[in-house]
């Protein structure tokens, strides 16, 4: 301990001077995670770094943070220094983890074997378990789209013009002829809840969505339709169960993430939506008409404006029909 004079005062202060080690910082860090302050963790996981640049653990809590924020190349870069110096198998998942988020399944694989091949009861053993069951749905369903293509691709061509253009009589009878010649296409189904829904049959469209949802309580595609269906009939407690349940859904699909980002935008959730718009693959989404004009009008709501309108001229560059529509923000007014 030592003494100082404060010079204004003449008087003396007792000093215990203390000099923060990793831990204190590694805490801190984890504190503003939890808060969901991404850049303040990333400062202070940095700082617990430095303070002990060997330890495993404090670098894989940093991956976390950048999965989180959807910096993946920055995650598993940091992941493989750990692993050149140390034996955390822990990394191994978070690397499958962030492979898969980027699309890249087969290294998602790769790195959930070797997880489970070292750690076969690890803490993450459940974890990867259904990590390669998605990936394992995923490989499945890029089978499945690769038999009856073009057929498929004409009928799915058609629903998306009149469903963008908000023409939903034309939509619903092709709805209803792809869900009785492609019934394993399960998206189908809910865009034709949705065409239903905004074509007046609003009881009729809950009502299907709901048993599409118990049948699969984690359908993405129903916590969508049925937060937008709520949302729009005023039904806040109903509204606000099934946008929670998405707003702790992260999906591996770039289109299935689109869809709740659009979902959010759409129910004034412009922050969140912001946030999902800036992680997803653009070239992935960009086909989308919607894309451009939900990620637009969220941008403009949370005080990108400059951002808004190059998203949206971008969008009437790629989609012509979108230069027949007023700006997103200029609609919503």
């Amino acid at each position: 301990m030592q003494q100082v004079t404060s010079k204004s005062s003449g008087k003396q202060n007792n000093v215990l001077p203390f000099i923060p080690e990793g831990d204190f910082y590694f805490t801190k860090g984890v504190e503003a995670f939890q808060k969901r302050k991404f850049d303040i963790a990333i400062k202070w996981m940095k700082k617990a770094i430095e303070q002990k640049p060997a330890d495993p653990l404090y670098k894989c809590q940093l991956s976390i943070i950048y999965t989180e924020i959807g910096a993946y190349h920055a995650a598993n870069q940091l992941l493989t220094k750990v692993l050149q110096s140390s034996e955390y198998v822990d990394c191994y998942y978070l690397m499958a983890n962030n492979y898969a988020h980027l699309g890249l399944l087969n290294d998602a694989k790769k790195y959930a074997d070797l997880y489970l091949e070292k750690q076969p009861e690890g803490d993450f053993k459940d974890d990867t378990l259904r990590l390669l069951d998605l990936i394992d749905i995923e490989d499945d369903e890029d089978d499945w789209e690769m038999e009856d293509e073009d057929e498929l691709l004409i009928y799915q061509e058609t629903v998306f013009y009149h469903m963008e253009n908000l023409e939903w009589d034309k939509a619903i009878p092709l709805l209803e002829e792809m869900m009785y010649l492609f019934p394993e296409h399960k998206i189908t189904k809910h865009d034709y809840t949705q065409a239903l829904f905004f074509s007046g049959y609003q009881a009729k469209a809950i009502e299907l969505e709901i048993n599409e949802l118990k049948e699969d309580p984690t359908s993405l595609y129903s916590h969508t339709n049925l937060a937008l269906f709520y949302y729009t009939m005023d039904n806040h407690k109903e509204y606000d169960f099934h946008i929670q349940t998405l707003l702790n859904v992260y999906p591996i699909h770039e289109q299935q993430k689109l869809r709740i980002a659009v979902t959010l935008s759409r129910t004034r959730q412009h922050v969140e939506a912001y946030r999902r718009f800036v992680l997803l693959a653009k070239p992935k989404v960009a086909g989308h008409p919607s894309y451009f004009r939900w990620y637009a009008l969220s941008a403009y709501y949370i005080g990108e404006t400059a951002k808004a309108e190059l998203i949206w001229q971008e969008g009437t560059k790629k989609h012509s029909n979108l230069t027949n529509e007023l700006a997103p923000w200029e609609m919503d007014t």
